[in-house]
């Protein structure tokens, strides 16, 4: 029976515009915020750079209403992973809040006297730990 049926589906052709365009969304404004993502190929979910340990990271980012998962989950340590896979209207409406997160650690960062774009993320651990963060 299975056979059958893929057979009558061997001629069709998947539309991963809607993909393609949230993909693009998302990295676009990541970047443009300033965060550090290498451009994804492919699946539904694009790994960022995370300027902070990844499990912190993700754990501030719930304070934002952002879901997103510590990349050493995937073995991606410094990294976390963000789905895209949902709808362009939680894409787009994820971006402001991406980038008052961005803001709050780049003034805490400052409060520091750390410069987010050019230390790795262990300087940047061992600089902003808890003592020195507002929550």
């Amino acid at each position: 029976m299975q056979q059958l049926f893929l057979a009558e589906c061997l001629d069709e052709r998947t539309d991963i515009s809607y993909y393609e365009r949230n993909r693009n969304t998302l990295y676009d404004g990541l970047t443009t915020i300033g965060y550090e993502c290498p451009s994804p190929e492919g699946a539904f979910y694009l790994f960022m750079k995370t300027p902070i340990d990844d499990k912190e990271f993700c754990e501030k980012a719930k304070k934002y209403n952002i879901l997103v998962v510590p990349g050493s989950a995937f073995a991606c340590p410094g990294y976390c992973r963000i789905a895209y896979c949902v709808s362009y209207e939680t894409i787009c409406n994820s971006l402001p809040k991406f980038e008052e997160l961005y803001k709050w650690l780049k003034k805490s960062a400052e409060r520091c006297n750390i410069n987010l774009s050019i230390i790795s993320n262990r300087e940047i651990m061992i600089g902003l730990d808890n003592r020195h963060l507002d929550t």
